[in-house]
């Protein structure tokens, strides 16, 4: 068996929908998705990307062939497919349950399929070693994933055991190349933050990360003591003594998906204490229930944050947290040259 990296779009525009109807795609546009690949070889997959894409460079086809190969050609009913999200610190793993298949009245970026058996749509990036993050962080749509014991590492993390990196012959995790290696740096420290604050934020400590986010853009402060808080995790208000608005009323979650009964909670509690907007912050995002509709039917009232616009709030504020906060968290910036070189 193998394992396969299968991205959903540059900016995870698929994801949904391979999820959703279970399968993955060469979700291309264009005459290439007119031609049925069924029993294609390698090299008569060659010749049609030739013919469809006459102007291209021999070696962008080259690359190419590489990775519509996989799908097309391939890849093996039992393999396994991970799929990283875009904006969300998770991965989706799956098993291949078919061969190739050509579906002609699928829309246009759908109709090259394998169809994938997801065994776990959201396994938290926390849960895989390092090598292997930097694996899925690849820059094809397709490609297999080798290293150390890859594929049989990410069968345990479905069986929820810990990730035990086997090296594959070498005294040291394998280090990628100067491109991947860029191309994972973002990634690679978001990772890292995360794994820490989950170690060290957990529980109401959560609430205190979020309080300190208001405290360093001058607002005023109420936290809620442990316990029964009903609906009140934080209060936040301008103002020397807070009673100026904005009135904020918030509420953390530190585990968990929310549901779109908690948000109507929410605004029940803003009521009660006679805020002007609440804000409920999901550290493990919010169930499918909680549409975009749903945030746009509150955007003057309610916002909602899950652990990327935290995280994005922490790093654009963190300057100005406290002596004690950054004790507690300690991050450094890092400038990086970005010529496109």
């Amino acid at each position: 068996m193998a394992l396969w990296l299968a991205r959903a779009g540059k900016y995870g525009e698929h994801e949904q929908i391979f999820l959703k109807e279970g399968f993955t795609s060469i979700a291309w546009e264009g005459s290439f998705q007119e031609i049925d690949l069924s029993e294609t070889t390698r090299e008569q997959l060659r010749d049609t990307l030739e013919h469809c894409y006459p102007n291209e460079k021999r070696g962008t086809l080259k690359n190419w062939l590489g990775q519509i190969a996989i799908p097309a050609v391939v890849m093996q009913p039992g393999d396994l497919v991970v799929m990283p999200y875009k904006h969300q610190s998770a991965v989706a793993v799956g098993e291949v349950t078919s061969g190739y298949l050509y579906d002609a009245g699928a829309p246009a970026p759908y109709r090259h399929k394998r169809l994938v058996k997801w065994l776990n749509p959201a396994v938290p990036r926390s849960r895989f070693g390092q090598d292997l993050l930097y694996s899925f962080g690849a820059f094809m749509t397709f490609c297999e994933i080798r290293r150390n014991n890859a594929e049989a590492r990410v069968r345990d993390i479905l069986k929820n055991k810990p990730d035990a990196p086997s090296l594959d012959g070498t005294s040291e995790i394998a280090v990628p190349d100067a491109e991947e290696a860029f191309s994972n740096l973002t990634q690679t420290a978001s990772d890292q933050l995360i794994g820490y604050i989950e170690k060290h934020f957990k529980g109401d400590r959560l609430e205190v990360l979020v309080e300190e986010l208001f405290k360093a853009q001058g607002y005023f402060t109420y936290r809620s003591p442990r316990g029964a808080d009903r609906g009140v995790d934080v209060l936040a208000a301008k103002g020397a003594i807070g009673f100026e608005s904005p009135k904020i009323c918030i509420q953390v979650k530190s585990g968990g998906l929310v549901e779109r009964s908690v948000i109507s909670q929410l605004q029940g509690t803003m009521t009660s204490v006679g805020a002007d907007y609440g804000l409920l912050v999901s550290w493990d995002g919010f169930k499918s229930t909680v549409t975009k509709d749903e945030r746009q039917s509150r955007f003057f009232q309610i916002r909602l944050w899950d652990r990327d616009d935290l995280l994005e709030q922490v790093q654009l504020y963190y300057d100005r947290f406290s002596d004690e906060l950054k004790a507690d968290l300690p991050l450094k910036r890092l400038w990086v040259l970005a010529t496109g070189e």
